[in-house]
């Protein structure tokens, strides 16, 4: 992509200059993507051109509809998103539902949406027919730093050419335009200068990510990729992380840390040390007396704390010689195995064994949701978390003190580094908790800030954790758990009290009909069965999904058709 020779004049209907280059974008018959760094601005924006837009069309009356109802009962952003819609603009970002996400992005790529307004979400790996990328905020908040808060910051070259394109695609233009926002000239020559005529920056290999690297390394042993220390230290010393590094040797140190990490919490053995048990099968099921101990990473990620004393990563090694080391055989353990298959961070995986052990230890009969609920959010696959506000503060300690010894997390002291994060998980889940008490979207967006989009998001990610949990839980012989996460699984799923569990096993019916029917007392599927179809029928507000639930229960339905008498048309017939 060119830049343009020569200045282009746009028409100042408005105070606006974005609401200007869009106006002037569909004059000539284009269409553009408006980047912004926030989902608020993004929506503000739509807005914004849309009520200048005022595109009319019944196509587009449609495309609001079906936007306004993708959830079943529709949100303020809902609303909000078909108001845009009918004037023949969007927003997108994470807090819309998939639904809304790909409803948008088809008609913008047939011509009905003129105008998309996004976060940079939208910036990697979608081809849209868009002539312009009008790149309104080259700066974002970023929450903390090394070192307290940051505030904000110039966003890296490499997204800025990301966002640039997206303009200009081969398959719909011959040319794009890349328009940078600013507000005065000395800006004007600062942007130039930074992103214009800036130098993208490095890239480096993301196996210096601990997460990244620890699931790698699990991986590669449990697939038997690698055998033994030797082959490890072959393997990596061929990437690119390697490549970059230059210092093997260090890099040595770092594999070493996260060996040890691995057979500690009991995902891999090791042949060669003579200073720990290697009964791998015996080990992976906890059943091993040195096998009780719950390490965890210290924030700088190079201790280990063990049953009370603190041991450095080397330690391990230290009753081997030099051969040993290099030939020691590494071999996955049975819970091992099956973490790299879930494919969780091992310490993910980790922190759910010791919060189920604990549960265990405890004798909680029957973990409360919120136990394990809590449990999950205290995990990397669950970030970014719900942060407590300031206001919050003494709510979510209140909720503490209510849990107060019955969580499966040790909570830090409140002057720790950890401490925000583990309130942050305390909010975390409060929000499933109230969602599996059958609180809806709105009301969720409202109290706690988070999007239908995002809601779902969450929930993905609770299903998977909640699986894996049942997965674990069965190696280690914890039966007695596997009952309550499982139940806990499916009301996270459907987001509804326990006394619905019954009715939600029928397909088509979802937390809002299930609701209907037990407050019109069908409480079970006996229920369903002694209620005949006309009643069904009313509190559903369906007769054709009365009809299919009856046949889930196998009974022989009759149906009527217009014309016919009655009884003379099957369940043959339906769904014609």
């Amino acid at each position: 992509m060119e830049a343009v020779k020569g200045a282009v004049e746009v028409e100042q209907k408005t105070s606006n200059p974005v609401t200007n280059i869009a106006l002037d974008t569909v004059r000539i018959g284009k269409q553009a993507l408006v980047f912004v760094s926030t989902r608020q601005s993004a929506e503000k924006a739509a807005e914004e051109i849309g009520n200048h837009l005022k595109l009319k069309g019944e196509k587009l009356t449609s495309l609001a509809e079906e936007a306004l109802h993708a959830l079943s009962r529709p949100t303020r952003q809902c609303e909000r998103l078909a108001r845009c819609i009918k004037g023949g603009a969007a927003f997108h970002h994470s807090g819309l539902t998939a639904k809304q996400r790909q409803l948008i992005e088809d008609n913008f790529r047939s011509g009905a949406i003129k105008i998309i307004c996004c976060t940079p979400t939208l910036a990697a790996g979608v081809d849209l027919p868009a002539f312009r990328a009008v790149i309104r905020d080259l700066k974002r908040f970023s929450e903390r730093s090394g070192y307290g808060y940051s505030g904000s910051n110039w966003i890296p070259v490499l997204e800025y050419l990301q966002m640039t394109g997206r303009a200009g695609r081969p398959r719909f233009d011959s040319e794009g335009q890349a328009v940078i926002v600013a507000g005065t000239e000395s800006e004007e020559e600062e942007l130039t200068e930074r992103y214009i005529r800036g130098e993208p920056e490095d890239i480096f290999s993301k196996l210096a990510v601990e997460p990244v690297l620890r699931t790698y390394l699990l991986s590669l042993i449990s697939t038997g990729m690698v055998g033994n220390r030797k082959e490890v230290m072959g393997f990596f010393s061929r990437t690119f992380w390697s490549h970059q590094y230059k210092d093997f040797k260090q890099l040595e140190k770092i594999l070493d840390k996260m060996l040890l990490l691995l057979e500690e919490w009991e995902f891999i053995s090791r042949s060669g040390n003579k200073g720990t048990n290697r009964d791998a099968p015996d080990c992976a099921f906890g059943q091993m007396p040195n096998c009780t101990a719950a390490p965890s990473m210290s924030s700088a990620g190079d201790k280990l704390r063990l049953s009370g004393e603190v041991s450095t990563f080397g330690s391990g090694n230290e009753f081997m010689s030099a051969s040993e080391i290099k030939n020691e055989v590494v071999k996955p353990t049975l819970l091992g195995a099956r973490v790299a298959q879930l494919y969780l961070d091992p310490l993910t995986a980790h922190e759910i064994i010791v919060g189920l052990r604990k549960a265990t230890a405890k004798k909680i009969s029957e973990p409360m949701p919120f136990q394990l609920l809590q449990l999950l959010s205290s995990t990397l696959e669950m970030r970014p978390l719900l942060k407590v506000k300031v206001r919050e503060l003494e709510d979510f300690q209140a909720i503490l003190a209510e849990h107060g010894g019955m969580l499966l997390v040790e909570e830090p002291s409140m002057f720790e580094d950890g401490y925000d994060e583990f309130l942050a998980s305390v909010k975390t889940a409060k929000f499933f908790d109230e969602w599996i008490d059958e609180k809806d979207e709105e009301y969720l967006l409202e109290k706690y800030g988070i999007r239908p989009g995002e809601i779902h998001a969450k929930l993905g990610s609770a299903d998977w954790l909640l699986y894996s949990a049942a997965e674990l839980a069965k190696l280690m012989r914890l039966q007695p758990l596997l009952k309550y996460v499982a139940k806990l699984r499916f009301r996270v799923e459907h987001g509804i009290k326990e006394e619905l569990l019954p009715l939600t096993q029928l397909r088509g019916i979802g937390r809002v009909r299930a609701r209907k029917l037990f407050d019109n007392r069908i409480r079970n599927l006996a229920d369903v069965k002694k209620a005949d179809t006309p009643t069904l029928t009313q509190i559903l507000g369906s007769g054709k999904l009365a009809l299919d639930i009856k046949q889930q229960l196998g009974e022989k339905t009759e149906v009527v058709k217009e014309g016919k008498r009655k009884g003379q048309i099957n369940l043959k017939d339906y769904g014609e």
